[in-house]
């Protein structure tokens, strides 16, 4: 089942939901073992390392907490993996407002990883398309 690419359809049914959670990013050249890399949101292998998004409270047993705290956003709208400028929209608007963001592209979703302190006014700016 392919998703929408028409970006107009995209912006017009886009929801933005903001999940309650806490999230950071860790990296590890040798990986985490099967019980973090399985209860991780993101796993994703680079040259250099294996990166993981999770819950912070699971990243507690891993760090010693000093990472930044990021703010998980989903974009409630079946976007096609080749919908051209969807994503672009989203995160101009954030960049205009100063706001970092780290998106992830799902199957389904689209997930933009805010900061934390950031999290009400990134989806405010995303509530208004």
């Amino acid at each position: 089942m392919s998703g929408e690419n028409n970006i107009e359809i995209l912006l017009k049914n886009m929801q933005a939901e903001l999940d309650a959670d806490e999230y950071v990013f860790l990296t590890s050249d040798h990986g985490f073992g099967s019980e973090v890399e399985s209860s991780a949101t993101m796993v994703f292998k680079e040259v250099e390392g294996v990166t993981v998004i999770t819950k912070k409270k699971l990243a507690q047993t891993l760090t010693s907490g000093s990472e930044p705290i990021w703010a998980k956003i989903t974009l409630n709208v079946h976007s096609d993996l080749q919908a051209v400028g969807f994503l672009a929209a989203m995160t101009r608007e954030l960049a205009n407002a100063g706001i970092s963001v780290n998106a992830v592209s799902a199957y389904y979703h689209d997930h933009l990883f805010v900061p934390w302190e950031r999290r009400n006014e990134a989806l405010s700016i995303l509530q208004s398309f």
